[in-house]
């Protein structure tokens, strides 16, 4: 017993966590949930965390990712609340530029408010780094504010809506898959890349580095209507397949960063929503 008295101490003297502290663990937990770690982190370099610098692979050209710690000048350590929500809703900058599609906010965009307000007050805690990301390396056409065009034609600000024929569980589960942008990976992209909705994480050729990415519908032949939920929530946690094996590549890195520092009932919940889905 005496053993266990000095940390007993401790934990005393720190006394119950403060509900800033609070608020920022659930922006934590948001951002984790939003895959936002594996983009904004070069792994591949041994980048600061969250420093950008991660070169992105695509169709349309080479994408850096940019630095997202709280440093002042070469992070988002000035942005406002309101910069956060404009940038994950309408994918616009504070400068008034128009962000790529690359940053999925096509699918942030459904974020709500207040989880918005969460990650921002966490990413303003990340240690600040003095990283300068490179300029995108794109074909000419490609400027700014033909992204203007492109959100026109393709793009629609929206937050969440519940789906009221869902379970409380069912719905979770909805929101995660869509903030965790499955489908920006998952589902085809017509000759603009822009998302393919009709054929909704039936599978694609990734558009970063060319990946094969497998239909994640219930699809009995070319999906995963053959897993049980109890499958894909150890799946989401560990990375571990049905029959053994462990994913390789990009998803690997989904597990790592993001996946598998979810709680148990909200990977579980992703597990319910994404064997609902009609197959494909």
């Amino acid at each position: 017993m005496c053993r266990w008295i000095p940390i007993l101490l401790l934990l005393l003297a720190a006394g119950p966590l403060r509900a800033d502290d609070v608020l920022i663990r659930k922006g934590e937990y948001l951002v984790r949930a939003a895959g936002c770690v594996s983009c904004h982190t070069d792994h591949e370099n041994d980048g600061p965390f969250l420093a950008g610098g991660r070169a992105l692979v695509t169709p349309f050209g080479t994408f850096y990712s940019p630095n997202i710690t709280s440093h002042p000048q070469h992070g988002i350590g000035r942005w406002s609340d309101d910069d956060f929500l404009r940038a994950l809703r309408d994918g616009v900058a504070p400068d008034g530029s128009h962000y790529y599609p690359v940053f999925p906010y096509t699918s942030y965009t459904q974020l709500k408010d207040d989880d918005i307000r969460l990650m921002a007050a966490y990413l303003r805690t990340v240690r600040p780094a003095v990283t300068d990301v490179r300029e995108h390396e794109l074909p000419w056409y490609l400027f700014r504010r033909m992204m203007a065009v492109w959100k026109w034609l393709f793009f629609e600000p929206t937050e969440f809506a519940e789906m009221p024929t869902g379970s409380a569980e069912h719905n979770r589960g909805a929101y995660l898959v869509v903030i965790g942008h499955c489908s920006e990976c998952h589902t085809p992209r017509n000759r603009f890349g822009a998302l393919d909705v009709t054929r909704y994480l039936v599978g694609a050729r990734s558009g970063i580095g060319d990946e094969l990415v497998p239909n994640i519908t219930p699809d009995r032949s070319a999906g995963i209507g053959k897993w049980s939920k109890d499958d894909l929530t150890y799946f989401l946690a560990t990375g571990a397949l049905p029959d053994g094996d462990y994913v390789g590549s990009s998803m690997a890195e989904v597990i790592d960063d993001s996946t598998s520092h979810l709680n148990s009932a909200d990977l579980q919940a992703m597990a319910v929503y994404l064997k609902s889905l009609p197959a494909m």
